[in-house]
């Protein structure tokens, strides 16, 4: 009897790996890890996966940029060369196979963004969905992990609280931590992975939102909400040096100066604000005229116009409706006075506003505006080459956790999918 006991095989854990994040990240290294055999328990603390991709792309979903690889590198802006080993294993290209291979068309759009066809952000986040189930995932949704569980230096498996309300562990060899960043808290991103690689050692450098609006306190501000922008050149300026350059749209909201300008241009300026630096953008209206140019036109415009029509009906002529009377209230000249009696002076002052508005910056959106998280899990201690953890032997770290962001355009959502897919093969 004795002798049947000790040869008797161990009981076997009945998961492989544990995922904690249903969100992008966690979903394809949830899939990927049970594709290639292993038993996967998925565990969300939401009602639903993908709550976050959902959303992303106001409802449309930019799933990545189709850039040749030394331009998305370009454009990753944190990390970029820890996160390279993961993009040579699942680029962007691989990402825009996998999703059509799961059933969603894909189209690529202006500055290389590819959207589904559909136009529906769900179309991805059901996608995701159908890869996890149909390789034999296990879900558990309303599920709050509130510890990964460790034994010396390795990982022996999480503790949770059930929709129920009754804690509960699991035991397992692997952990995949993919819980996001702390954007968008309402989907369910607050946080809870930086919490989880602290206790274990980890070093969390310092969140903040990265593709935020920026506050300004122009005093025109409250005039233009609505207001968007095309084919502008803006330059932002920290402690009265040009910093960075952009060209393209830039609107106005009750948030404050955003579009795809303003929002690449927030990582350096809210690095700035927290600083104590001071903060500004200069908008070119008129990027491809000279001033030389611009004052040939204006002079062109009021020669064609009545002596008693007004200095608002040129204004018009150069810039959206709704940027009429704010531009005349920054300059100071009365929309109604006659185009006729405006003065040299006054035209000198026009040109140079319209090449050089400037809104001072003098804040930033919160987390629950912005599209990402600044800051992560330190990358120094994560195996670029496998995303497990230096620290803790078993645990395996993907997506928004990690201290990786990079410009809007689907670059961020492609870091989910290339380091979600990394972690989620296992490698050790």
């Amino acid at each position: 009897m004795e002798q049947t006991e000790t040869t008797q095989p161990a009981e076997r854990l009945p998961y492989d790996v544990v995922v904690v994040g249903a969100g992008a990240a966690g979903m394809m290294a949830a899939g990927t890890a049970a594709r290639s055999g292993k038993r996967v328990l998925l565990l969300e603390k939401m009602e639903k996966s993908g709550r976050k991709v959902r959303i992303t792309g106001k409802g449309r979903c930019n799933v990545t940029n189709a850039r040749p690889a030394e331009e998305f590198a370009e454009q990753v802006r944190t990390n970029a060369a820890f996160f390279a080993p993961a993009f040579a294993e699942f680029n962007n290209r691989a990402t825009i196979r996998f999703f059509e291979r799961q059933g969603v068309k894909l189209d690529i759009e202006r500055g290389e963004r590819v959207f589904p066809r559909s136009g529906k952000a769900w179309d991805i986040a059901n996608a995701l969905l159908d890869y996890c189930v149909d390789n034999g995932v296990k879900i558990r949704y309303e599920t709050r992990v509130t510890e990964i569980m460790t034994l010396g230096d390795r990982v022996f498996g999480v503790r949770y609280v059930n929709k129920r309300g009754f804690e509960r562990k699991e035991e397992c060899d692997r952990v995949i931590v993919a819980t996001g960043g702390v954007s968008y808290p309402a989907t369910g991103s607050t946080g809870d992975g930086y919490a989880f690689a602290a206790d274990l050692g980890h070093t969390v450098e310092p969140l903040r939102p990265s593709l935020t609006p920026l506050v300004s306190s122009h005093p025109q501000m409250k005039y233009l909400h609505g207001l968007l922008l095309r084919n502008v050149k803006a330059v932002l300026y920290i402690d009265n040096e040009p910093i960075r350059e952009e060209f393209g749209e830039i609107g106005f909201s009750e948030r404050g100066i955003e579009g795809a300008v303003a929002l690449r241009m927030s990582r350096d300026a809210v690095d700035a604000l927290i600083d104590g630096q001071k903060v500004k953008i200069v908008l070119d209206l008129k990027p491809a005229l000279t001033e030389e140019m611009l004052r040939e036109r204006i002079a062109r415009e009021r020669a064609e116009m009545a002596p008693t029509e007004f200095f608002g009906e040129l204004l018009r002529k150069l810039v959206p409706k709704a940027l009429v009377m704010p531009l005349a209230q920054e300059l100071d000249i009365h929309s109604k006075n006659y185009v006729s009696k405006v003065t040299d002076a006054e035209i000198d002052r026009l040109i140079r506003t319209l090449k050089g508005l400037t809104f001072p910056v003098t804040d930033y959106a919160p987390f629950e505006c912005a599209v990402t998280t600044a800051g992560g899990v330190c990358c120094d201690e994560v195996n670029p080459y496998t995303m497990e953890s230096r620290k803790v032997r078993g645990l395996y770290l993907a997506g928004e956790v990690l201290d990786i962001d990079a410009n809007t355009g689907g670059y961020n959502l492609q870091i989910a999918f290339s380091t979600g897919r990394l972690a989620g093969m296992l490698k050790k």
